[in-house]
């Protein structure tokens, strides 16, 4: 699957199907592969012809606890503290005489109508999701990738080779 290159992200990191990479290495963890390209980095390797590809996408979903009405509502209260902060200071701004008691105003109203919403939004769910949860994406594996034209070189400064004087033009 590919995405659009729109961006000023898409100008900057172009289409794998778009450039002839190959499999430098596979290995089993991120962490490994940044060591990967951290290790051509420190060998004078130009890491800008490389990238890490992740494969074998799952979303994992890590149960945090039970979500009630209660719960929901004091972390509503919590989101409407913060809005509510933001607006006092927008009035002190405005208005710089009315001072501490505008904020406090703002922040007690921001707690008790985020408190409000965050439990008629969790009402609404009719017990359908009484969990709270954090999701993420997690790969299989990940390849480091490197384009064609520079692969021997790669796999020679990954091996510990140090890069040759004379690749100055392949930078």
């Amino acid at each position: 699957m590919t995405t659009p290159s729109n961006g000023s992200a898409g100008r900057l990191v172009p289409n794998t199907a778009e450039m002839d990479y190959r499999i430098l290495k596979t290995v089993a963890s991120y962490e490994q592969a940044q060591e990967l390209v951290d290790r051509l980095s420190d060998g004078g390797f130009p890491v800008e012809k490389s990238r890490i590809v992740g494969t074998g996408l799952r979303s994992v979903e890590q149960i945090t606890g039970r979500m009630t009405t209660g719960r929901a509502a004091g972390r509503g209260a919590l989101g409407g503290l913060w809005f509510g902060l933001m607006i006092g200071l927008l009035f002190l701004i405005l208005a710089p005489a009315s001072g501490l008691m505008m904020i406090l105003l703002a922040l007690g109203f921001g707690a008790v109508w985020g408190a409000v919403f965050g439990a008629l939004g969790h009402a609404a769910t009719r017990g359908r999701r009484d969990f709270s949860s954090i999701q993420v994406m997690e790969a299989e594996s990940y390849d480091v990738l490197v384009e064609a034209s520079h692969i021997t070189l790669a796999a020679q400064v990954a091996d510990g080779q140090p890069m040759p004087e004379d690749t100055e033009g392949t930078r």
